[in-house]
């Protein structure tokens, strides 16, 4: 990836090997009711952690192999987020 670039392509386009790919695996992905939300990668560049939403574990397990993609664990969260909850209307607010 260029410094300051979105990826691979000095304009900071994916270019149209990568758009395609990234298609098929949305595409894959949603058979499964799969839906890729971000990934991180470790600072040594040696493993990636990636974030789906997905009705089961079992589901991003056969996305995955359908991807053709390494898969060691899936562990299920649950979202813990204010942002994520309706504030009662009489909840007084800060000033």
């Amino acid at each position: 990836m260029a410094p300051g670039s979105a990826a691979g392509q000095p304009d900071g386009s994916l270019g149209a090997g990568l758009t395609c790919a990234l298609a098929s695996v949305a595409e894959r992905n949603a058979e499964e009711g799969v839906t890729w939300i971000s990934s991180f990668v470790s600072e040594d560049k040696t493993r990636t952690f990636c974030v789906y939403d997905a009705p089961t574990p079992g589901a991003i397990r056969k996305a995955a192999i359908g991807n053709e993609l390494p898969i060691d664990q899936v562990t299920q969260v649950r979202v813990h987020s204010p942002y994520f909850y309706a504030w009662p209307a009489d909840t007084p607010k800060r000033t």
